[in-house]
């Protein structure tokens, strides 16, 4: 596995993409840094380090996906979220607007004013979500913020001019949003992987050192007056097992896939006899992989900022619900059963016992949908279960989605992803890829052809020791950051 990282940068197309992402991915966590004019992020340090945090999952939740921004009220507090609740929200106006519906299948031409629409829909969400966020961290954080308190965390606003602030302010976090868009982009045309997941990726792994240093200091360092740490060793050793079987349950969920049967008839093309072949059409059990949590978290974080918090049963309730909905949702639009019916008619394929055409579209559309079932309740309880821990365990916020899950699932869905894309790079230019036996499984469609069978369970074992790697080289970062 190592030889596969130094195979990467031998590689001179590979290596202008890593190093294109990396440069970028850069700019994005500088951007993360850099508090607005005018405001303190004392107060809001204070406010995430302490326990009023975890009263509520959304403040976590949305720290988390801005890659700690909003926690230094960061030129880029709003993160990417603006981009996919306008991703989301045209979809859905696709599957009920006719001219909508035809300009997403005209191609790329289509492809291109769907993504224009889309820049000029995040720009609105954002400006509505920059005012509303501004708004309360100048008036009322409370509503924003569960259980903060000027009198104990300070104000956040230095400004002497209110206008000014809230007016600059606005104007900031809406560029920020855009830059992290077009960012987000390039990343994805011009460097490896999906830019937009990279982006929360990355955000969500920059929050785990900090996760770890308060999970040791929960079970080494005693609180001043207590008599024993607030987490003993046993309960660490329980966390560290959850967390191994979460990852591993991930992968193999990612991993998963239905072969489905394919026979293809002979075929005589001039004296040489083509087809007769045995194949099998692999349906993944988890076909939306990370992207209905990404959405659902992007919609939950709108409502939040307009009502206020949610409690946590509450908000538990909602939020898996739309987890498990999106799922539907996305199997619905990229899963096409009439387009890989024709496709099997066309090369002279069939399921056996199944009828082509209409018949083997039926088949598969009954096959996906309960995979999909099984997928999408498997989605809602890794969704579902920072909340559990927080509410029963009295595990903080921070530790609670990172380990509990649904930090995790889209750190390791994302992971794989772009390791199958590297592996593509390497094993084109005849390099050893990340794994000696199969290939690793993309979201992608097109792909699909290369998946693995959940049996070779060797394989998540070294998959595992690539999100090993990560987790150290945030460790890393932590400790150079601390330190120096």
């Amino acid at each position: 596995m190592l030889s596969a990282f130094t195979n990467c940068f031998k590689i001179p197309e590979l290596r202008q993409r890593i190093l294109l992402t990396l440069g970028l991915v850069f700019i994005a966590r500088v951007g993360a840094g850099i508090p607005l004019p005018g405001l303190d992020p004392t107060p809001l340090q204070a406010y995430y380090a302490s326990a009023a945090s975890d009263a509520s999952g959304l403040a976590g939740l949305y720290n988390m996906f801005t890659g700690g921004a909003m926690m230094n009220g960061a030129i880029f507090a709003l993160g990417i979220m603006p981009y996919i609740s306008a991703s989301i929200i045209l979809q859905l106006m696709g599957a009920v607007m006719p001219s909508l519906a035809r300009l997403m299948q005209e191609g790329d031409s289509g492809r291109q004013k769907i993504a224009q629409y889309t820049r000029y829909l995040t720009i609105a969400i954002a400006l509505i979500q920059g005012v509303m966020i501004t708004y309360a961290l100048a008036y009322s954080p409370e509503t924003m913020f569960s259980g903060f308190d000027k009198a104990q965390f300070g104000s956040i606003i230095v400004s002497s001019n209110m206008a000014v602030f809230f007016i600059v302010s606005v104007i900031l976090m809406t560029t920020g949003c855009m830059i992290l868009t077009w960012l987000g982009e390039q990343i994805t045309q011009r460097g490896i992987g999906n830019g937009v997941s990279i982006i929360i990726t990355v955000g969500i792994i920059d929050t785990l050192p900090g996760a770890v240093s308060q999970a040791w200091n929960m079970v080494f360092a005693r609180a001043v007056g207590a008599e024993s740490a607030s987490m003993g060793v046993p309960q660490a050793v329980v966390m560290l097992v959850l967390l191994g079987v979460v990852t591993a349950a991930i992968i193999m969920i990612l991993q998963a896939v239905r072969k489905i049967p394919v026979q293809y008839a002979k075929r005589v093309v001039g004296r040489r006899i083509m087809g007769g072949q045995s194949s099998y059409l692999p349906l993944k059990v988890n076909y939306a992989g990370v992207m209905p949590i990404i959405f659902a978290s992007a919609l939950m974080l709108f409502p939040q900022q307009i009502f206020g918090q949610f409690n946590i049963s509450t908000y538990s309730l909602i939020y898996g619900a739309l987890v498990f909905v999106f799922s539907y949702f996305w199997v619905s639009i990229m899963f096409k059963p009439l387009q890989i019916s024709d496709e099997l008619k066309r090369n002279s394929g069939y399921i056996p016992g199944v009828r082509p055409g209409e018949n083997t579209a039926k088949f598969l559309d009954y096959v996906m949908t309960r995979l999909t079932m099984a997928g999408a309740i498997f989605l809602v309880i890794i969704a579902v279960l920072p909340q559990i821990l927080m509410s029963y365990w009295g595990i903080p916020s921070k530790i609670a989605h990172f380990f509990g899950g649904t930090g995790a699932l889209i750190a390791v869905g994302v992971s794989l992803d772009t390791m199958r894309q590297v592996e593509t790079y390497l094993l084109q230019r005849h390099y050893d890829g990340f794994l000696k036996k199969g290939r690793i499984r993309g979201r992608s469609v097109g792909q699909t052809r290369q998946m693995l069978d959940t049996s070779e369970v060797k394989n998540i074992w070294s998959l595992l020791s690539v999100m090993a790697a990560f987790y150290v080289v945030g460790l890393a970062a932590w400790a150079i950051r601390s330190f120096a």
